[in-house]
Parts: C-alpha cells; sequence; structure tokens
C-alpha cells in the first residue's frame, strides 16, 4: 500500500509539475526533447563524449568504437609560452609583440582542438593568482578562436603547478607561462 501511495503521489506530482511549466509557459520535455542539441566534447586527454543537452538538463556517455574501447585522439603539449611575452605585469591583456607570437605559432600549428593553460609565479595570493591565470589562458584561446581555432578547454591553475623553485627570479619566470596542448 504504501509503494502504490508513493508512485501515486509521484505521478501526481509530475503531472503538477508540468502543468506548472506550461502555465508559466515554459517547454516541457517532451518539447524540449525535440531541440535538444547534440555535439562531440573532446576532454583534455583526448577521449571523446557524446553529450546532448535540453537546456534543462544534459548527458554525456563515452564514444566508443564498434570494439567497445573509448575514441581518444593523441594529446601533447605542443606550445609553452612565457607569459613575460604576452602580457604586461598583472594583466590579462595580450600585448603587440604577444600578439605576433601567437599569430606564428598558431600559423604553424595544427590540431584537430587546443586546450589553454594558465600558470603563474607564487608572488600574489593564491586566489588571485588562478584568476589572472585563468583570465590570460582565455585571452589566449579568444585570440586562437579569432584566428579559427577551435578551443576544448581553458583552465587556470595559478601557482599549483609550478616548473621551477620561486625562490629565484629565473624560476619565477619559467612559472609563468601559458601552455597550449594540441588534441590531433
Amino acid at each position: 500500500m504504501v509503494n502504490q501511495f508513493t508512485n501515486t503521489a509521484r505521478r501526481a506530482m509530475g503531472a503538477a509539475i508540468v502543468a506548472g511549466l506550461c502555465a508559466l509557459g515554459m517547454t516541457t520535455s517532451v518539447e524540449a526533447q525535440q531541440r535538444a542539441i547534440g555535439t562531440i566534447w573532446i576532454d583534455p586527454d583526448g577521449c571523446e563524449h557524446w553529450v546532448r543537452d535540453d537546456g534543462w538538463e544534459g548527458y554525456g556517455s563515452n564514444r566508443l568504437t564498434r570494439k567497445g574501447t573509448p575514441v581518444c585522439h593523441k594529446v601533447e603539449t605542443c606550445g609553452v609560452m612565457n607569459t613575460d611575452v604576452l602580457f604586461a605585469t598583472d594583466s590579462a591583456k595580450i600585448r603587440r609583440e604577444g600578439q605576433a607570437y601567437l599569430n606564428q605559432f598558431f600559423g604553424q600549428t595544427a590540431a584537430r582542438a587546443y586546450t589553454i593553460i594558465g600558470h603563474t609565479d607564487s608572488r600574489a595570493s593564491d586566489e588571485y593568482n588562478l584568476r589572472l591565470s585563468y583570465n590570460r589562458a582565455t585571452a589566449v584561446a579568444r585570440y586562437a578562436a579569432q584566428m579559427g581555432k577551435p578551443i576544448n578547454d581553458v583552465r587556470g591553475l595559478g601557482e599549483r603547478q609550478p616548473r621551477a623553485s620561486n625562490q629565484t627570479a629565473a624560476g619565477m619566470q619559467a612559472n609563468r607561462r601559458v601552455e597550449i596542448i594540441c588534441i590531433r
């Protein structure tokens, strides 16, 4: 009796929600399914996923070959750019010299997609460095997108993955970088 009441209550609640959404002029799930957007999303590790989003709810699943193995592309770091060349201190606006550098890099590099990752040294707070590194990576991604390059992902890692010690000026300079990962 309890299970039957619970199921009846669930159906009534579902019907009430759909009726309420319709009364507000919102889309019902059947209409949403008719205009759902499907695409393939590539992870930063190069593996593909089928993704579908109807605006209310989305889902994704691994894209598999007929043998059941994941479809993945070769991933490699194809560019590491010192941010001193691309940006002024505490800025996420690409300098003219940086634009020339990016033009040359993206003009000579071909990939299915790119992942852009920003890094900083440890001179400021963690929160500030995360925001600055993300803003710089986003600036590079926008510039690449303007050149018609497909951007897969943008990340800002701040000071969390140093290449060298932040105890020296040379080490801090090595840590201020934008890495570009090519998905081939």
